[in-house]
């Protein structure tokens, strides 16, 4: 087992052309780390410079103490799960799972004892004698997992694994993949662009933005103090709502409504930040309120969400869903400040 650290890790393919900048992150022995951000953010470029199948144009890679920049792929200790499964369609499930350690000589019967086990962990006993084109996509995807978990890294690396499978596969994997992660007592690295599989699965966070790392964190620091206007509004379904503001006497004023802030900011405008859970059905005498004219209204079972225009400006609701609300009602809504962030109108930091 082994911990992980980018030491200020820069990719450059050309002059005009850096995915990733200045990239620095620990990643503990034995944690479950998830690398999220939008499409083209250089989180799948990170790991595939930790894989050994990018060149890293500065900086320093160390898989516990030794620095990989100029180790081999095959000789880094690590396994790597990809979005596509890559499995050998000739070949049966136990061929698949057996190949990598008989590429290293491996005596039969240490290959058939780890194959085995393997398939015990991951539910693959009924299926080691069929080939890949006659298992389910959930299935293929665990005899790619089965593939990497045979050879006992000291490092699993997945870029995107659960993305080809339909919704709840995706869930009943992502459970599967928590289990794995704990039984197997091994360090994880886990891309994504899916924020839900970000904030389920992983120990902690680094979200990444056009190729710099925006901030690391469990999933309920970053959930309720974000650093910045990028990271507020890439966490949270739905998400954060984003009010122009101006900062005065204590209190931020928006077009629609005004609220004291829970701290003193200096004066000046920004963004209010505040999720569609601040914004409730109750109304507090003495607290912050606000009146919304309902565009749309959706009904999830256990939640009821009311999109809508609070002075000029599009707020997002999050309300008992026993109450009857239609599109084109206006009703008054309470504001809890506990939820309350600001952002800086030139920097996008958060300041509150």
């Amino acid at each position: 087992m082994a911990s992980v650290t980018y030491d200020h890790v820069v990719k450059r393919y050309t002059a005009d052309l850096t995915v990733v900048k200045d990239f620095n992150v620990e990643i503990k022995d034995k944690e479950f780390m998830v690398l999220v951000g939008p499409s083209g953010c250089g989180k799948s470029t990170a790991l595939r410079m930790l894989a050994g199948l990018e060149q890293i144009s500065e900086g320093r890679i160390l898989i516990g103490d030794r620095v990989v920049n100029n180790i081999a792929a095959k000789d880094r200790d690590i396994a790597m799960v990809f979005q596509s499964y890559a499995l050998y369609p000739h070949m049966s499930v136990y061929d698949n799972m057996a190949f990598p350690l008989q590429m290293q000589h491996m005596k039969k019967a240490e290959i058939d004892k780890r194959v085995r086990n393997a398939s015990r962990i991951l539910g693959l006993d009924n299926f080691l004698k069929r080939k890949p084109r006659a298992l389910s996509g959930g299935q293929r995807q665990r005899v790619a997992l089965g593939r990497a978990i045979v050879r006992s890294p000291k490092v699993f690396l997945l870029d995107e694994p659960l993305s080809n499978l339909d919704a709840k596969l995706r869930g009943q994997t992502r459970v599967e993949l928590q289990k794995l992660h704990r039984d197997l007592q091994t360090t994880f690295i886990y891309v994504t662009h899916d924020q839900v599989e970000a904030m389920t699965m992983g120990d902690r966070i680094a979200i990444m933005n056009a190729g710099i790392l925006q901030q690391v964190g469990t999933p309920g620091e970053i959930y309720d103090h974000p650093a910045n206007l990028f990271v507020a509004g890439f966490i949270g379904t739905p998400t954060m709502n984003f009010i122009p503001a101006a900062v005065t006497n204590g209190s931020a004023k928006a077009s629609g409504f005004e609220v004291k802030l829970p701290k003193p900011l200096p004066p000046g405008k920004g963004t209010l930040g505040f999720r569609p859970e601040a914004v409730t059905d109750r109304v507090v005498d003495g607290s912050p309120s606000m009146e919304m004219k309902v565009d749309v209204v959706e009904r999830l079972g256990s939640d009821q969400f009311l999109y809508g225009q609070v002075g000029g400006d599009q707020v997002t609701a999050r309300i008992d869903p026993r109450l009857n609300v239609a599109p084109g009602d206006k009703v008054k809504l309470g504001l809890d400040t506990r939820g309350m962030h600001f952002f800086d109108a030139e920097s996008e930091l958060a300041l509150l």
